[in-house]
């Protein structure tokens, strides 16, 4: 259901159609071993301020991606370290602060490192889309600050 609502949302977006801030309601579950679960991973990145998803054969095919590995920002939410560093919907996630980023648990582990430094980069790969006159897609580097009251 989850994935559909993602799908549904990606969609929109690739559509032109303009999509609020959406945070994930998952809760913030860790295994017993502290190993990195799906649901922690999902839990990390609405702290950094993104809805994200694992790139799929159907998200490749939406996206006009090579290959299905990555992920994929389905939404930024505003007024977060995504937000303020300029991560974009419809952005892969490639690198969090130096680590490869090809699934969504490696984007929580990278994340759960990156975080608690409070300064830290993203390299994004932003798809061409409809609107760019047949400009490729491109790699984007962020510098990502978290901000304390």
């Amino acid at each position: 259901m989850m994935r559909l609502l993602r799908i549904a949302m990606m969609t929109i977006v690739i559509s032109g159609a303009v999509i609020g801030s959406v945070a994930s309601l998952i809760s913030f579950a860790q295994s017993e071993s502290g190993e990195m679960t799906e649901e922690k991973a999902y839990a990390l990145a609405e702290e950094f301020g993104v809805d994200v998803g694992e790139v799929d054969e159907e998200i490749k095919n939406i996206l006009g991606l090579t290959k299905a590995e990555g992920v994929v920002v389905f939404a930024v939410i505003g007024n977060t370290p995504a937000d303020r560093a300029g991560i974009k919907v419809k952005a892969i996630i490639k690198e969090v602060d130096g680590t490869e980023i090809r699934n969504i648990l490696e984007l929580g582990r990278a994340l759960e490192k990156a975080l608690p430094t409070q300064n830290f980069s993203v390299a994004t790969f932003e798809p061409a889309g409809i609107d760019d006159q047949g400009i490729g897609g491109g790699l984007n580097f962020h510098f990502v600050r978290i901000q304390k009251d």
